[in-house]
């Protein structure tokens, strides 16, 4: 059997990454090689934040949803279609579909259909709230592997702390989010909509920056 080597291995992984080293060997009482006893001396917890990589982000599909959101909210009294909200952001069409069918459930979205039909908001932007929609949209919490009850299958969970650490992490991000709503991401209506309504024939782009504006007042 090759030995274990002596000196800490250090191995990173997709959320962390761990450092073990050998203790001591086990002695074997059924007379078979004797196996090692590994001490996991250091657990960090998200190393992406330490190092600056850019590993602790939302989903695609919450970072496109809240883009929808803010495109309608920038001018609520405006409908849009999903081809629309696609071309100005360089989104997939079939992945805004499935955000507008979650959304449109979650109660955010209405779909009018017929002339002059689109996507628009359920409801006023001051009542949706971004703590709420980023719950809906990113699912449970799993910042490890721990929190995972029917697939997870590290050996320390029923007795590891760090859980509740990332528990606490996890209810410190939702708080922040919560103090927000979708009122709070359009206050510079005017800015976005130049960016965003970039394409619009002059006098229509017109129309919705005095819209902007008015709704900013």
């Amino acid at each position: 059997m090759r030995p274990f080597p002596r000196r800490p291995i250090k191995i990173d992984v997709d959320q962390g990454c761990l450092e073990f080293s050998l203790q001591r060997p086990l002695e074997s009482s059924q007379g078979l090689d004797a196996s090692y006893k590994i001490d996991c001396r250091y657990i960090y917890c998200f190393p992406a934040l330490l190092h600056g990589a850019k590993k602790l982000r939302l989903t695609a599909f919450t970072d496109y949803s809240l883009r929808v959101l803010i495109f309608l909210a920038t001018d609520p009294d405006r409908r849009a279609t999903i081809r629309e909200i696609a071309d100005t952001f360089g989104i997939s069409q079939s992945h805004l579909m499935k955000v507008a069918h979650l959304l449109g459930r979650a109660g955010l979205l209405a779909n009018v259909r017929g002339k002059g039909g689109g996507l628009e908001l359920a409801r006023a932007p001051r009542s949706i709230n971004i703590g709420g929609v980023v719950r809906a949209t990113e699912g449970a919490p799993m910042p490890a592997e721990c929190f995972d009850r029917e697939n997870g299958r590290c050996v320390i969970t029923p007795v590891c702390t760090l859980r509740g650490v990332l528990r606490e992490a996890v209810k410190s991000f939702y708080a922040v989010l919560d103090n927000y709503t979708l009122e709070d991401l359009v206050h510079n209506r005017v800015a976005l909509a130049e960016l965003l309504f970039a394409s619009e024939a002059t006098q229509p782009r017109r129309t919705i920056l005095r819209k902007a504006a008015r709704h900013v007042g």
